[in-house]
């Protein structure tokens, strides 16, 4: 494929013509489940076709979420079943080099309008692209290749020897070249880029940005400021909570710094969340899960974990990516896996795949019900027996939904409201008393090269807790964890202003029990 504004007004037309076919269609003659389908495919439409006019505002490039630093990784998990597999996978890598042009050629027009990236945000990605300037003989790509081959069946010595050849050229002449052309394309457009803050500072950049926010978060909330007040309302609710057991048993301060949890091996881990969490989630007994470690060469560039999706027709070729420069074993491990694996992504995707047979379903990504679900879970992680003293593990749990809903608001007030570095750096050091100047920096430029990311986590984790709330208040005794969490399962990935309708049903049918 290519990056390109021609491809983008593409995909614009065809959704249109795809919107035009939906609404010839009479939504009262479908089923239950066509219509939730329809509801969503709708949703999904309406919102691609409000980037209209915006397509110079995407941006592909980032240190750490940008197609440079997430490519390489799928390419080394592209997994081969068959001969043909590792043709298709030789010829996918041969053409990264073409591919990167068209990512320069879009950032070359990006400039060109006025929409350039400032110096920092190219130094950082240009730092990134420095982890991939490695020789076949030397880098991770090879190393998995070799792995992967052992797969293949039927596969004969002279076979295997002859495709490691063929890899490590495409390595050296296509691979390698790729980063490289992105560095010599990146460096002349220094000096270019004016804006070096938040989207609010772009022509259009708050109508992007009001875009964005309903793109990632699908939020049931009618606009910015009244999501924004949503959250800066939970992240004082987290506070007096930690504020509260802080006073009332100070002794828990000291034990912020020096905690550990029981297990550490990722798959005793696994298996000890699944047993726990059988009171409150349905189960499933079989599923296969690779545990992998990020390639050292990537630690700096890449997430602390990720699970990557399987394939349609691969339900069980689960994986899930340990970073061991970012993930402390005996401190994060176990809530990081509960929100990768169970009952977090593994456990959500495994769950929607045998419970939903709407194919296309599985083709749309809804960013924040799958996040938002996974740190629900992961903050669940905390009330478990895992080893923590239960107050310690309460206060933890505040205190990671707090710091990710301070990250959320400083995204709509760096992007929405135009805030600058020194504006960030007067509020953290005021109120949280962060003082120090690079870390400052470091998350400033976070979330100024991410727009939206943050909440693609936040909201789907607030919208959910307050559904959980609301449906606590209503049910009273009737409520349980079990048959709320079997709701949102059951929906399945959706903007969350598709599901809201959905819920308030399923809580009059659960009033009516």
């Amino acid at each position: 494929g290519t990056v390109s504004l021609e491809d983008s007004k593409q995909a614009l037309n065809d959704a249109k013509s795809l919107k035009v076919q939906l609404n010839d269609i009479d939504s009262r003659l479908l089923r239950e489940d066509q219509l939730l389908t329809y509801n969503i495919l709708s949703s999904y439409l309406n919102t691609m076709l409000d980037s209209e006019g915006l397509e110079l505002y995407d941006q592909p490039l980032s240190s750490s979420l940008g197609i440079q630093a997430q490519l390489p990784i799928l390419l080394s998990e592209y997994v081969f079943y068959s001969k043909q597999d590792v043709e298709d996978y030789l010829s996918l890598l041969s053409s990264i080099d073409t591919y990167y042009d068209s990512i320069i050629a879009f950032e070359k027009e990006k400039t060109d309008a006025g929409l350039g990236l400032c110096d920092t945000v190219i130094d950082r990605i240009l730092n990134s692209c420095n982890a991939y300037l490695l020789d076949a003989d030397h880098s991770f790509m090879a190393e998995t290749f070799a792995e992967r081959l052992e797969q293949v069946e039927g596969l004969t010595k002279q076979e295997k020897e002859d495709f490691i050849a063929r890899n490590h050229t495409a390595i050296d002449e296509h691979f390698v070249p790729a980063y490289q052309k992105l560095i010599e394309g990146l460096t002349p457009l220094k000096g270019t880029g004016t804006n070096d803050k938040g989207l609010y500072y772009f022509p259009q950049g708050k109508k992007y940005y009001q875009y964005l926010v309903n793109a990632y978060t699908g939020t049931s909330y009618q606009d910015i400021p009244a999501l924004k007040k949503a959250m800066s309302d939970q992240m004082m609710d987290d506070l007096t909570a930690m504020d509260e057991l802080l006073t009332e048993n100070p002794t828990l301060a000291k034990k912020l710094y020096s905690y550990s949890f029981a297990l550490t091996d990722p798959n005793q881990i696994l298996e000890d969340l699944r047993k726990q969490c059988a009171k409150d989630f349905p189960a499933i007994e079989d599923y296969t899960c690779s545990i992998k470690n990020v390639p050292a060469a990537l630690e700096a560039t890449l997430s602390p974990a990720f699970y990557l999706t399987v394939p349609i027709d691969r339900p069980q070729d689960n994986s899930i990516y340990i970073n061991n420069g970012s993930t402390n074993t005996a401190r994060n491990l176990y809530t990081t896996l509960a929100h990768e694996g169970y009952p977090g992504h593994m456990y959500q995707t495994l769950y929607f795949n045998r419970n939903n047979d709407c194919n296309i379903r599985k083709l749309l990504s809804f960013g924040s019900y799958s996040e938002g679900w996974a740190t629900y879970v992961e903050y669940y992680a905390y009330t478990l027996d895992n080893g923590l003293d239960p107050e310690l593990g309460e206060l933890l749990r505040h205190n990671a939904a707090f710091t990710l809903a301070l990250y959320a608001i400083l995204d709509v007030n760096i992007h929405y409201e135009g805030w600058d570095l020194k504006q960030v750096e007067d509020y953290l050091n005021l109120y949280f008393r962060i003082s120090d100047s690079s870390v400052i920096s470091t998350i400033y430029y976070d979330i100024a090269e991410n727009p939206a990311n943050y909440l693609e986590y936040y909201v789907g984790y607030l919208e959910i807790i307050n559904m959980q709330g609301e449906a606590k208040k209503t049910l009273g005794s009737r409520y349980t964890d079990m048959e709320f969490n079997r709701f949102l399962l059951d929906i399945g990935p959706a903007p969350f202003s598709v599901i809201k309708p959905y819920f308030n049903e399923w809580l009059v049918r659960q009033n009516q029990q």
